[in-house]
């Protein structure tokens, strides 16, 4: 009985894969997505840096397939068995996934994410997961910058339509042929001296930016000449 209930979740766990990653791809391939602040982005890589695109967990949908162009690029997913499943797909899409979160195998995946990055390798990090709380940054994101002396990058997306689910972030996932904004903030550099209540202080600074510059980009879709303008006047 034990092979047999094995056997029918091996054929599960694949049979999910392959359909998520082929759902991804599909609907990814279909979005139209217009960068705001690409400077930024090349700023940092110019001067040599590889940087931490930070996220919250509610919005990676369409970074998925986006980012999985900069390779080498890594990110940090839980050791749960949907994280698994998770990490199977991200791998087959052409990420380097490392398994660990805050409540499991943090350390070690932080070091192996510090290790990856000294190496070249850019970084993915959804500040807020596995489970949240939604938007709050874990302290993670600013050890591995200054850890590794790696910047970070605010990396906004927003969805002109787009499904939101019953989960604990409302997570969300751009409807197929929707248009979609990536935007990057200011690089982000976080002393390596820092410690005590001034990490707190950029901890909460990092989570408020986050935060404001989300609300901006949304608000984005409710003026039509703007998002004229971005759209390459359509």
């Amino acid at each position: 009985m034990k092979k047999i209930t094995t056997g029918i979740y091996l054929i599960y766990r694949e049979s999910f894969v392959y359909i998520g990653r082929l759902i991804v791809k599909i609907i990814s391939s279909t979005y139209k997505i217009r960068v705001i602040n690409p400077e930024v982005e090349l700023n940092v890589l110019k001067k040599g840096q590889v940087p931490i695109y930070a996220s919250w967990h509610q919005r990676f949908f369409p970074g998925i397939a986006f980012f999985a162009k900069r390779k080498p690029i890594s990110i940090m997913i839980s050791q749960s068995k949907d994280g698994e499943l998770i990490s199977r797909i991200v791998d087959q899409l052409g990420w380097h996934p490392v398994r660990g979160s805050s409540s499991r195998g943090g350390k070690r995946a932080l070091k192996e994410v510090y290790t990856l990055a000294k190496k070249g390798c850019k970084v993915a990090h959804i500040v807020d997961g596995p489970k949240g709380p939604q938007g709050v940054v874990k302290p993670g994101l600013l050890i591995i910058s200054k850890a590794s002396g790696m910047p970070i990058l605010p990396t906004i997306t927003s969805a002109e339509k787009k499904w939101v689910f019953n989960s604990w972030d409302r997570f969300i996932v751009p409807k197929p042929f929707s248009r979609v904004i990536i935007r990057f903030g200011n690089e982000i550099n976080v002393p390596k001296n820092l410690q005590g209540s001034a990490f707190e202080k950029k901890r909460s600074s990092i989570e408020d930016t986050l935060k404001k510059l989300y609300i901006e980009t949304d608000s984005l879709w409710e003026v039509p000449s703007k998002i004229k303008e971005i759209f390459n006047h359509e």
